[in-house]
């Protein structure tokens, strides 16, 4: 099956508009001329007034083949833009925030900066900035674009392996699923969820028709109790006769039943963030009791965690918590009657998910759901992970690299570079080889744990005042640009 995207999508406003309606997206807002510092419209952000002028930041996009039908695309640095990523790893290894926003004071379109600076802006909870960022961030990466290059075709791909690519996935996701021959950040354990919330209920359940042999969805957590939901939905739609809807609902209970069976450890998990208490013979009961959670190979815990931490509001609904309810019952029915799927199932949970890949890790690591990331491995947290590049491939293809830098000892640190670190989850005070005697070691945690609440607010009045100096002004910046429309 080859998906595909309509472009339309690609626009929040239009979700918005289908249900509030356009008076209430759009109120008196009337045409705005085109800015015409911006001269490329773009389909997935409008650029915004309050945005530095464009100038072309270096990067390009190369067609390398043709092949069965599928065309390979590369992004490319030019020499200008290796030394500007230079300065930006320097800058995040730093470990300061004002290196990455002096870097973007010079080049306010660098997209790898402008996404390490929008994690910056999550940290703080500021989510209106760490979204600007981002948008700007994607106006500056359809603006290299090929010409050949199509969001929308399904026949364009770009190499994961090849670093200068990867900055395009943790902020596209499900937009750039399509583009990608493998699913680096294992968008499948999010499609459904997105699906249900758009009430696509037929584009779901024909996408696990279609995937379902040769990708076996039933054995993800996510697929497995999102189209029982999304069946359970279609069986309470007004417009449609009895009988097709007696079919849909016999199918909701019979996947929902499947789904529990196969994976006992969701129930009492999504009814605690549901903020409904179970009932005594469900929660006594051994099968859905806490040795279901316990006894979870890492990877099926991995799994179940990220879906129910995603998903619980699907479920809060009254209709669909009691036939949740009638399905763990009849559940329970099966199990005291020792079905054999009961066996079944505990075998295959036993010999699968012993260790997720790493593509289900980035895409935990993205998700920022902490009942997911609480259950990631030690290979996993006990090294830094950066917002721009999560878990780089093992096997990377490299067109350039970066030249060696001087170490810089630990003395040079500032306060603010310290707390930065400190966020990381291999965080070590003690900075290394350098021995500390315990009182000086106690003290500096003290200091710094003093310091926290009065940098954030630093950090947030230093974002918030962000002044980009325009680059300076080309003597035809529309030479070789033309309008996409």
């Amino acid at each position: 099956m080859k998906m595909k995207m309509s472009i339309k999508n690609l626009n929040p406003e239009t979700e918005l508009k289908r249900y509030f309606g356009a008076r209430a997206v759009l109120g008196d807002q009337r045409p705005r001329h085109r800015n015409r510092q911006f001269h490329r419209s773009t389909w997935m952000t409008n650029p915004k007034d309050s945005w530095p002028r464009f100038s072309r930041p270096g990067i390009s996009m190369s067609l390398l083949e043709s092949k069965d039908g599928i065309q390979y695309f590369a992004f490319e640095h030019s020499r200008e833009y290796q030394q500007v990523q230079f300065k930006f790893l320097d800058a995040v290894e730093s470990m300061d925030p004002n290196n990455i926003v002096a870097l973007l004071q010079l080049n306010p379109y660098h997209i790898d900066s402008l996404l390490q600076l929008s994690d910056v802006c999550r940290i703080q909870e500021d989510q209106e900035m760490a979204r600007d960022l981002i948008e700007r961030a994607l106006y500056s990466f359809e603006c290299a674009f090929h010409p050949l290059f199509s969001l929308t075709s399904g026949t364009c791909r770009l190499d994961y392996l090849r670093p200068e690519n990867r900055f395009v996935f943790p902020f596209l996701s499900l937009s750039f699923m399509t583009l990608c021959n493998s699913d680096p950040l294992c968008m499948l354990l999010l499609i459904d969820f997105l699906m249900l919330r758009s009430r696509e209920y037929q584009s779901l359940l024909q996408l696990y028709q279609d995937w379902e042999e040769h990708k076996n969805l039933s054995q993800l957590p996510n697929f497995a109790f999102s189209t029982a939901l999304c069946h359970f939905h279609l069986s309470q739609q007004e417009d449609m006769d009895l009988d097709e809807s007696q079919k849909y609902r016999h199918k909701a209970d019979q996947m929902l039943q499947n789904a529990l069976i196969m994976f006992p450890g969701v129930l009492i998990p999504l009814l605690d963030l549901c903020s409904v208490q179970p009932d005594a013979t469900v929660s006594s009961h051994a099968f859905f009791g806490p040795r279901s959670q316990i006894g979870q190979p890492p990877a099926l815990a991995e799994l179940t965690a990220l879906y129910v931490g995603r998903t619980y509001n699907l479920w809060r609904e009254a209709a669909v918590m009691l036939w949740l309810e009638e399905c763990v019952k009849e559940v329970l029915r099966q199990v005291d009657a020792s079905n054999p799927l009961v066996e079944d199932c505990q075998n295959k949970r036993k010999q699968r998910y012993q260790s997720a890949p790493r593509n289900i890790h980035r895409h935990v690591l993205l998700s920022e759901i902490k009942e997911a990331t609480s259950n990631l491995p030690l290979e996993v947290t006990t090294q830094p992970v950066m917002g721009f590049d999560p878990l780089p491939p093992l096997d990377s293809v490299m067109s350039y690299t970066r030249p060696e830098r001087q170490n810089v000892g630990a003395s040079n640190e500032s306060t603010l570079s310290l707390f930065f670190r400190s966020l990381l989850p291999n965080f070590n005070l003690q900075g290394g080889p350098r021995q500390e005697d315990d009182m000086e070691v106690a003290r500096a945690g003290q200091e710094l744990n003093q310091e926290v609440n009065r940098l954030m607010v630093a950090m947030r009045d230093m974002l918030a005042n962000i002044r980009f100096q325009e680059p300076p002004r080309e003597d035809n910046p529309y030479r070789d640009e033309e309008e996409w429309d």
